[in-house]
């Protein structure tokens, strides 16, 4: 039986693969080429199903739970195509009383999450797009107010008599 991190990083080289092997079928695809310093992700912490948005420099790390998310390599299309984005991460898992396991190294792809996907059992991160630079989260906008409802509301009018044959 394999160790954890060989199959970790067998199932990425099968991953990158596997994306080679759909980028060469693919020849007019959107390929992302422009390097860029910033990361933008999303990580959804399946227990509370909170889903939060990770602004990470290439080359740094940020802490999700007890993950550790490095990010080594961002690339985006250029305007006029469109939009693919592509990032080269590093996940460290350390959960408290454990020792540190690699969950994920390889290049994740925004367009389509699932070809090189993160297999976590309470975090799922995945990316957003590459940016130039950190980008501020635009705000929710409060619901509309709501209507008072009346204390004693109309009554309809009552029915006519009927007659009975």
């Amino acid at each position: 039986m394999r160790s954890r991190p060989v199959a970790v990083l067998a199932r990425s080289l099968l991953a990158g693969v596997l994306a080679a092997g759909l980028g060469i079928a693919a020849a007019g695809a959107t390929q992302p080429t422009v390097e860029m310093p910033f990361a933008l992700l999303r990580a959804l912490d399946k227990i509370t199903a909170q889903v939060t948005r990770l602004d990470v420099p290439v080359g740094e790390t940020v802490t999700f739970g007890t993950l550790s998310v490095t990010v080594r390599a961002c690339f985006g299309s250029r305007p006029e195509e469109a939009p693919e984005n592509a990032a080269f991460l590093e996940i460290v898992d350390t959960p408290p009383g454990q020792v540190e396991r690699l969950a994920f190294s390889g290049w994740m792809f925004s367009s389509s999450p699932s070809i090189s996907a993160m297999d976590h059992a309470v975090y799922d991160v995945w990316v957003d797009h590459c940016a130039y630079e950190a980008e501020p989260e635009e705000p929710l906008e409060p619901p509309p107010p709501r209507l008072p409802i009346p204390e004693d509301p109309p009554l309809p009018p009552p029915l006519p008599p009927q007659r009975l044959p």
